[in-house]
């Protein structure tokens, strides 16, 4: 006889390197676990791990006490919810919709107020780690949505996340959190581009300058975190540069909205602008490296 595990049922859409980690986190604290990809490889790997294989979101969703949605943007996550075989019909009333992808809070408050209006809920909530931490269970969720939202989901929270942050009680205020991070992360990551490209240029010993800023004010996460990618000559995608074209492109949308000026965000994403042009956009986000290098003439590693 197969018994459903206490902890319930739950859905995961999208199993890109953060959704696979998720799943599998769940998986591990004892969720039954149906999931759905547009990729069949990696939704028969998860089948093969212990999870259920859903064809489509609706399949996904049927039964499901929690359905986490871990796709690009708001289109997609619009069309797992209302699309062809979305999610929001299939869900059980009072079943609660995760949304982790990195969005306008405009639009995560009208998502919010479709789906309320059927009877389910929906949790805001992007989140922040990368795939090592997705994989352990370690991220961190910007999270906002109803305390009715916040306790259906709260299993499933706990099974994924690291550190959970609780920014209010509707949708919106945990995306507009994102999207500050979104900004910092763009920019740090620029200017680490541009240092260790200046760096090269001035004929510096780009490992020395690691050490040596690492240790120093000019430090940053971003420039401990993706330098190494530069200096490895890596540019195999963790984190890809189009990511940013979009990220920062919401937040040019959400300040030219507010009529609120950010200089420094819309010269991040210019550089990403470029390298996306340029042939870089499923590399690795520490490619705007190379696009300074390409400008300047500048030797970074792994160049002839």
């Amino acid at each position: 006889m197969v018994t459903t595990p206490q902890t319930g049922r739950a859905a995961v859409i999208g199993l890109g390197s953060m959704g696979s980690g998720m799943a599998g986190s769940l998986l591990r604290a004892g969720f039954s676990v149906a999931a759905c990809d547009v990729n069949p490889e990696v939704v028969a790997r998860f089948r093969d791990a212990g999870g259920i294989a859903a064809a489509n979101p609706a399949e996904a969703a049927q039964g499901a006490d929690v359905v986490v949605s871990v796709v690009v943007n708001a289109a997609q996550t619009e069309a797992v919810l209302f699309g062809e075989n979305g999610a929001a019909a299939a869900m059980p009333e009072g079943a609660v919709f995760v949304s982790s992808a990195t969005m306008d809070p405009a639009v995560a408050r009208t998502l919010a107020a479709r789906l309320e209006a059927t009877g389910r809920h929906y949790l805001d909530a992007p989140m922040s780690g990368g795939a090592a931490r997705a994989a352990d269970g370690g991220l961190t969720f910007l999270a906002s949505g109803s305390p009715a939202a916040f306790a259906k989901a709260r299993p499933a929270l706990d099974a994924m996340a690291g550190t959970l942050y609780e920014l209010g009680d509707e949708a919106g205020q945990g995306a507009a959190f994102k999207m500050i991070n979104q900004l910092l992360a763009g920019v740090h990551i620029a200017a680490a581009c541009e240092a260790m490209s200046f760096a090269a240029k001035q004929g510096l010993d780009l490992a020395r300058v690691y050490e040596v800023i690492t240790k120093s004010a000019g430090n940053s996460w971003m420039f401990e975190n993706r330098v190494p990618h530069i200096l490895d000559a890596d540019y195999a995608p963790k984190s890809a540069v189009d990511i940013f074209v979009k990220d920062l492109g919401i937040v040019q949308d959400m300040a030219r909205a507010e009529k609120y000026p950010v200089p420094v965000a819309a010269a991040a994403l210019q550089m990403f602008l470029m390298a996306s042009g340029a042939g870089m956009g499923r590399d690795d986000d520490a490619s705007v490296a190379r696009l300074y290098a390409q400008v300047s003439g500048a030797k970074l590693p792994g160049q002839a």
